[in-house]
């Protein structure tokens, strides 16, 4: 069980949700067992839902439900912002599964040096092909992915942290670039706590993914927003590789659906297009 500080901090745990009927219900449990002695506010933000996610989400008892017509992730935590109570803030993936104390151990990490926390994370892959398995064995191996706060569904700010978010530009890759905003002494990922997040079933919908990744660093890129530590380097491939006979072959099959993705989003960024969300619906249940 997760040690509590002297004088636990409240939070205000801001969950974005565009068409997450089918699966929100089982965070909202998560959110809602355990203890009650924290003050814990849920706010779901529906964004262009066309679905039962606000009906669901207001079937929970001391959840806050806020609705806005825009499909927007980054319009959804900055409406939620507006009535959240807390100055610690969390802002969790409608897919991501992670328990109360979990969410408040990320909270107790936080001290006068580390304004930005997150969870370990735990990728279900049972139902997903091999080539995707293949890809995910060396995506969790690159140095940034490791160390970074992104790819988690979740980040924990501080007062300070959520302030320098909130003069962060609107972006595709936003977990990213709100990592990013953190140097390594100032963000930390949290032992013990652990986020399940759920991978692409096939290789149509990880490419989806990729081709996503690849739009939003390309934005990250032109802004000036993405550090080198933050790219995955051929030294970095090299690295894994040289790990095992096996391991090259699975090196093979990262780089081809990295570079597929960059391929197909070529498009995307000619056109300027960095709002449009492809989202892989393969990996929600």
């Amino acid at each position: 069980m997760w040690g509590m500080p002297s004088s636990p901090r409240p939070v205000s745990v801001v969950v974005p949700a565009h068409n997450e009927a089918s699966g929100i219900r089982r965070l909202l449990d998560l959110l809602s067992s355990g203890s009650s002695e924290r003050e814990v506010e849920v706010i779901v933000s529906c964004n262009g839902c066309t679905d039962e996610t606000a009906e669901v989400a207001r079937g929970f008892q001391n959840v806050v439900v806020v609705e806005i017509p825009e499909a927007s992730k980054r319009l959804a935590m900055q409406a939620a912002d507006e009535v959240a109570r807390y100055g610690v803030r969390a802002y969790l993936d409608a897919d991501v599964a992670i328990t109360r104390e979990d969410v408040l151990a990320l909270v107790d990490a936080l001290d006068d040096v580390t304004i930005a926390t997150g969870p370990e994370r735990r990728l279900a892959l049972d139902g997903s092909s091999w080539t995707v398995r293949w890809y995910y064995d060396v995506w969790q191996r690159l140095p940034q992915v490791r160390e970074g706060l992104f790819g988690r569904g979740l980040i924990v700010l501080d007062p300070k942290g959520h302030e320098r978010v909130r003069g962060l530009p609107m972006v595709m890759s936003d977990d990213l670039a709100i990592s990013e905003a953190f140097t390594r002494e100032e963000r930390k990922v949290v032992s013990g706590a652990v986020a399940v997040i759920e991978a692409p079933r096939t290789v149509r919908d990880l490419v989806r993914r990729r081709i996503r990744i690849a739009t939003g660093n390309n934005q990250l890129d032109q802004l000036g927003m993405r550090s080198a530590v933050a790219r995955t380097s051929v030294g970095d491939l090299l690295r894994i590789a040289s790990g095992s006979p096996v391991l090259v072959a699975k090196v093979a099959v990262f780089a081809a659906v990295t570079g597929a993705g960059r391929v197909l989003a070529r498009q995307r960024i000619r056109r300027g297009d960095y709002t449009t969300w492809l989202r892989d619906e393969s990996s929600r249940r």
